[in-house]
């Protein structure tokens, strides 16, 4: 997915700072790193990405953040967006989508 993702915004003009494999590494990239925009998965090993973007949003109030999910996962996207998330885009991801939720999230 990440490889997936990172391709796409590639592709669409955006440098990718930094990745991580779960919710407890999002977050101490997100603090060493201070990225524009976080793409993050609601699920993932070691903390769930719910619980990051709460973590993430406490720390830095302003962080951009965009919530990849799976089809059937729509009442952890409500879920996300209470916790601060700026949007969300559904796996399989359409490059458009994609960059259009990004673009969203910036502006």
């Amino acid at each position: 997915m990440r490889l997936m993702l990172k391709d796409i915004l590639t592709k669409g003009g955006h440098e990718v700072v930094g990745e991580a494999e779960n919710g407890l590494v999002a977050i101490e990239r997100y603090n060493n790193l201070k990225p524009d925009l976080v793409t993050m998965d609601i699920t993932m090993p070691e903390m769930e990405g719910i619980d990051a973007v709460r973590e993430i949003k406490k720390a830095d109030p302003s962080a951009r953040i965009v919530m990849c999910s799976a089809m059937g996962q729509q009442m952890m996207v409500v879920q996300a967006i209470q916790a601060g998330a700026k949007d969300f885009i559904v796996k399989p991801f359409q490059p458009d989508r994609v960059l259009d939720s990004v673009k969203k999230a910036l502006g």
